[in-house]
């Protein structure tokens, strides 16, 4: 296993593995397979402390701009508090997003070189600004939990690959040199067992597309 922060490039790209990562809701699917389409972890991953709101953006942040207001469970709260809520959140997810791949890395047995997120819209710049658009405060949370394993991953020296889920299985079929990915995604899910849902799917597909990026992160766009 290469050290914490280790430059990945110096890593042989045919024995460096990839994640494949599926955010859903405060949580993540992450799939780690070696090039080829070995697989060598699945494993959900918490990115939040317990009790911390997993949609700050979309639910307290639309309460304190009187959006929603008239659902179960909604309550008035300062747009000012909805501001600092999702700062701890934020805050929480940084560490939740370091502390899980640093326990990913160790428990691989080949050394990781690249994660595979999910490309993320462009979005206004401030959480004021998220909360106050109605398109922007439905994904914000989304972004938030991508930025921060792309943060994380960055940080131990992986390169980060933006995917499109649109185009993920089939870029994962031109790097195996196949037409599709199917006949390989259901062994996988074979061999593991259960659950192997879409998701699990998506992240070893997203995986498989990103082994043969390692060139710096791609704007998020």
């Amino acid at each position: 296993m290469t050290a914490f922060g280790q430059d990945m490039a110096t890593v042989p790209k045919q024995r460096a593995a990839t994640v494949g990562a599926v955010e859903h809701g405060s949580s993540a699917v992450l799939v780690t397979v070696a090039p080829g389409g070995e697989l060598l972890d699945r494993r959900r991953v918490d990115l939040i402390d317990r009790g911390l709101p997993a949609y700050p953006h979309h639910h307290e942040g639309s309460w304190a701009v009187g959006r929603y207001l008239n659902t179960p469970g909604a309550r008035t709260l300062s747009l000012a508090d909805a501001v600092a809520l999702v700062a701890r959140v934020r805050a929480s997810a940084a560490r939740g997003a370091r502390v899980s791949l640093e326990a990913l890395a160790a428990a691989v047995s080949v050394p990781i070189a690249g994660i595979a997120i999910r490309a993320c819209p462009a979005l206004p710049p401030t959480t004021e600004e998220r909360i106050a658009d109605n398109r922007a405060q439905t994904v914000a949370d989304s972004v938030m939990y991508r930025e921060a394993l792309a943060t994380a991953a960055e940080a131990r020296g992986w390169s980060v690959h933006w995917y499109s889920r649109d185009e993920v299985f089939r870029a994962a079929a031109a790097v195996l040199g196949r037409e599709d990915v199917d006949a390989l995604l259901y062994a996988m899910g074979r061999s593991i067992g259960p659950p192997w849902q879409a998701k699990h799917k998506l992240a070893a597909a997203a995986a498989l597309a990103a082994t043969e990026y390692r060139g710096p992160r791609t704007t998020a766009g």
